[in-house]
């Protein structure tokens, strides 16, 4: 039977619960187990984004790394033994048609939700478009990050092609290693999918 491999990352005040080889399936909580809850509770939600492919079997942790502020901020920022392994080839490019579909899920939600959202505690008071932008720039500010750069007031269409090719070409020495970017990349933009999608109920 597969398995998932699971890591855990954890700060003082917050466990991220985080997907080796499913860019985006990633959820925190409190503690550990909280976060293992979660993380199993939200299958479905992402096998919505992912398509019928994804069949991970049982969540096992591979490992545990410390998280830091950020990680307490809600973002999950830690790399680990893991990452020294290189993400090239055939596995490279299924990795980034996760991180498309989970652009594409993004842009289904935006495209149904109203302008307004119900506010409340998770992302404070912001609106669809609000959040809209706030990905969008933090994509731009990432991108160094993994060998590229991105000008301001980039279609996004034409931002997410530079993104794209940037991961293809597998560059090395970045400031993130490949599979984290990634993974930050879809955790991003799927999370605020997935609070943009909880606020227009």
């Amino acid at each position: 039977m597969p398995s998932a491999r699971i890591y855990l990352e954890e700060g003082a005040k917050r466990v991220f619960a985080v997907s080796l080889d499913w860019p985006g399936w990633c959820r925190a909580a409190p503690t550990a187990e909280a976060a293992l809850d979660a993380l199993d509770a939200y299958r479905d939600r992402y096998t919505a984004v992912v398509g019928p492919g994804f069949d991970p079997g049982d969540l096992v942790v591979v490992g545990t790394v410390p998280g830091n502020r950020t990680t307490d901020f809600g973002a999950p920022d830690a790399r680990g033994p893991w990452d020294a392994a290189p993400l090239a080839g055939a596995e490279l490019e299924r990795q980034v048609a996760v991180l498309a579909a989970c652009w594409a899920a993004f842009d289904t939600v935006m495209g149904s939700a109203p302008e307004a959202l119900r506010k409340g505690p998770r992302g404070g008071g912001r609106d669809r478009d609000g959040i809209v932008d706030h990905v969008r720039e933090a994509e731009r500010a990432y991108a160094p990050k993994f060998g590229t750069r991105v000008p301001p007031r980039t279609p996004w269409d034409e931002q997410r092609a530079t993104v794209t090719g940037a991961l293809l070409a597998a560059p090395t020495g970045t400031t993130w290693p490949l599979g984290y970017a990634v993974r930050r990349l879809a955790w991003h933009v799927l999370d605020h999918a997935w609070e943009i999608e909880d606020k227009s109920t």
